[in-house]
Order: structure tokens, then C-alpha cells, then sequence
């Protein structure tokens, strides 16, 4: 039975002094790079490769999805081998990912190493666990809240700076941006961060044999739930917004860019707060407050669109609240899902990562097949919508769940 009460951490073992704070925001903040600042340049990628636009837009799934496959086996490794050499290859294959994909010769490569550079996502995994590792729960919370920063600056400017270097010097100058992102993050990551993963023993199946331990708490199914509603909302906003910009508003890619990082402003204003409030407040209250927020926001944004309210200003405008519904409820329920067991951080991180990357891969997948059916963008408000909703059940009944066990 999960209990309450925070467990001590095991002893931890330091071969450098702790990362600074700002190497922590820049490992979260160099997956969402990956993912999002090329998205201006999709439909001139399509032209490059003779390609459908709906093919070529899978570079975005497909990413998604490896991302949360190899998230169910980073925990376990980080946890037996150290979160510091894991972190090192991670990055070191997605460069060489990354050189695939810029001398690409058709789609099909393309997408292939695409798939490949979702192994950047260990830098993301376990910048969470270490901050869990360094921390106890309602600190890891206020902690993440500024860690995560990162990940709402990089969305606001990314698309920004991948429009206009697609509109100067063509797509692939996108993916060597992040071939030099990816070099000196490498160089901060050798020589800052020092090894913080609690002493562990056993083999990886022994690690992988303690995944039951989790999957069978039903706190950390309700935080990771929680956590995939509410980011699956932002998923599907990525699956589906190139569309709608581009064809249903007749957005240039430049234009695009700069409204593409909506959600990153909201997701800034929710992670500040976050880190003031979390750790007082209480990592409950503050992913319910975010979910309500979030799912209040898309509430307007439907029925102002169902009025006939339509326009891009509009769209991006209530865009803003996934974008701080994320920021309140992902560093929080992040830090719950890493509390449930202190001592399988690392595996709770990559699990629960898992749950939350494949969700929004099915909700970016499903958000690209319906809206070519028509509707404008109705159809991805509305399930936007949904997915914020059921972040307000995860949380709610979670909440009865922690008042269960403490009584």
C-alpha cells in the first residue's frame, strides 16, 4: 500500500559537485527544440521531398512515439548505471540522429532518423529525477517549476527562429541548430553535472521486475494520468496547429512561428507560479487548480468558436491556457509520480514519461487524420477540450485516493 509519509532517501553518490540549475533547464529545454522548431518548415519540407504533407508531418508522431518507448527503459538503466553516462549518450546519438537527418536523401530516411533523434529525450527523463533525487517532494515540485522553465521559453522562441531560418536559409538549417545545440550541451553536461542517482544494485531486469511496485499504485497511475491529459492536450495542439495556421488561417511560416508559441507564454506564467506556490500550497491543489484553468480556457475557446468568434487571434489567444494549465500541473504531478517510490525516481520518471509521451503521440496522431475532414479547427478545440476534462477526473479522484490512505 502507498503511503503518505515521505521516505528517507538513500544515500547518494556525488563523483561531481550538483549541476547548476541553469544545466537542468537546458537538458529539459533541448527536447522541446527537437520537437517543435522545424514545425514552421513542414510544408516546405513536404515540397523538398515530393512528399504528402501528411507524411511528412509524422515526423512529429513518430517522434513522439520512440520518445515514449525508450522512456520505459531509460529509468531503469539511470537508476542502475547513473543518470551522468546515460545523459552523455543520449545526446551523443541524437547528433549523429540529427546528421542523418539534414543529408537525408527522401522522406523515408528522413523519418528514420527522425525516430532516432527521440533518444534526446534522456536529458528531459532525467533532469526530472535528478531534481527528485536532490529533493523531497513539495521542494521537487517548487524545483521543477523552475527547471521546466525552460521548457516554456524554448516552445515561445523555437518556432520563431525555425520559421525565420526556414524563410533565409531553408529547412535544414533547422536541424543544424540543433546539431549545435546539441554539441554544447554535451561540452555544459561533462563538465557541470555530477552524478546524483541513489546507490543501486542488481542487474537492468532487475530493475525493469520493479516496475510492478509502481504499476500497481494507484496514486501514481492518478498522477501520471493527470500529467498525459493535461500535456495531451498541448500534443494534440502540435499535431494539429501547422494545419490550422497554414490552411485554415493561410498563416506564412514566419507569421506562424511567432503565434505557434502561445501555449509556451500561459506555460511560463504556470511554471512561475508553480515554483512560488507548489511547495506550500501542496502538489494536489496546485494540478487541480491547473487542470480547471486549462480546461475553463478551452471551455471559451469552443464555445466562442461554435458562435462563430473564428480567427487566428482568437485560436492562439486561448491557446495560452494549455499552456498554463501545463505549467501548474505537469511540474507538479511529475514531482507526485517521483514521491510515490523516492527510491525508483529514476524508473518513475521514465515510466510515467512513457504514459505521458504515448498519449500525446495518439492525441497528435488523431488530431492530424480529423482535421483534413473539415470543421476549420473546431475539431481540435474540441479535443483539446476533452483531454483537459479528464485531467480534472485524474487529479479528483487521486485526491480521494491521498485522503483514503492518510485517514
Amino acid at each position: 500500500m502507498a503511503i503518505l509519509t515521505e521516505q528517507p532517501l538513500p544515500p547518494v553518490r556525488h563523483t561531481r559537485t550538483p549541476p547548476h540549475i541553469l544545466t537542468l533547464v537546458a537538458l529539459v529545454s533541448v527536447s522541446t527544440l527537437a520537437m517543435n522548431v522545424f514545425l514552421p518548415s513542414l510544408p516546405a519540407m513536404a515540397e523538398y521531398f515530393q512528399a504528402d504533407y501528411n507524411v511528412v508531418a509524422r515526423a512529429v508522431v513518430l517522434f513522439l512515439g520512440v520518445n515514449a518507448i525508450l522512456q520505459v527503459f531509460i529509468g531503469p538503466i539511470s537508476d542502475r548505471y547513473g543518470r551522468r553516462p546515460v545523459i552523455l549518450v543520449g545526446i551523443a546519438l541524437f547528433m549523429l540522429a540529427t546528421l542523418g537527418c539534414i543529408f537525408a536523401p527522401n522522406v523515408e530516411t528522413f523519418l528514420a532518423f527522425r525516430m532516432a533523434q527521440a533518444c534526446v529525450v534522456v536529458a528531459m527523463v532525467l533532469a526530472r529525477a535528478i531534481v527528485r533525487d536532490l529533493y523531497a517532494q513539495d521542494r521537487a515540485a517548487s524545483m521543477l517549476g523552475y527547471v521546466t522553465m525552460g521548457m516554456a521559453v524554448v516552445p515561445m522562441i523555437s518556432p520563431a527562429i525555425g520559421g525565420w531560418l526556414d524563410a533565409h536559409y531553408g529547412w535544414h538549417s533547422n536541424f543544424w541548430l540543433m546539431l549545435a545545440v546539441g554539441a554544447a550541451l554535451w561540452l555544459v553536461t561533462w563538465f557541470d553535472l555530477g552524478e546524483t542517482a541513489p546507490m543501486s544494485g542488481g542487474s537492468f531486469r532487475s530493475q525493469v521486475r520493479q516496475y510492478p511496485e509502481l504499476v500497481t499504485s494507484r496514486r501514481f497511475w492518478g498522477y501520471c494520468l493527470a500529467a498525459a491529459f493535461a500535456s495531451g492536450a498541448f500534443f494534440a495542439y502540435l499535431g494539429g496547429a501547422p494545419y490550422v495556421g497554414s490552411v485554415v488561417y493561410g498563416m506564412p511560416p514566419e507569421t506562424l512561428g511567432l503565434f505557434f508559441g502561445a501555449p509556451a507564454v500561459g506555460y511560463m506564467i504556470g511554471n512561475g507560479i508553480s515554483g512560488r506556490f507548489s511547495q506550500s500550497a501542496g502538489v494536489d491543489r496546485m494540478i487541480l487548480i491547473g487542470a480547471i484553468g486549462q480546461a475553463s480556457g478551452l471551455g471559451m475557446l469552443l464555445v466562442l468558436t461554435l458562435l462563430g468568434f473564428i480567427s487566428h487571434w482568437v485560436f492562439f489567444g486561448f491557446i495560452t491556457f494549455v499552456g498554463l494549465g501545463n505549467g501548474l500541473v505537469i511540474p507538479n504531478a511529475t514531482a507526485g509520480m517521483l514521491s510515490v517510490r523516492p527510491h525508483l525516481a529514476g524508473t518513475a520518471s521514465g515510466l510515467g514519461g512513457a504514459i505521458m509521451i504515448g498519449g500525446g503521440a495518439v492525441l497528435a496522431e488523431v488530431a492530424g487524420h480529423i482535421l483534413p475532414l473539415g470543421g476549420g479547427a473546431l475539431p481540435l478545440i474540441a479535443l483539446m477540450a476533452l483531454s483537459g476534462w479528464a485531467a480534472i477526473a485524474s487529479i479528483v479522484v487521486t485526491i480521494r485516493r491521498n485522503r483514503q490512505i492518510a485517514s
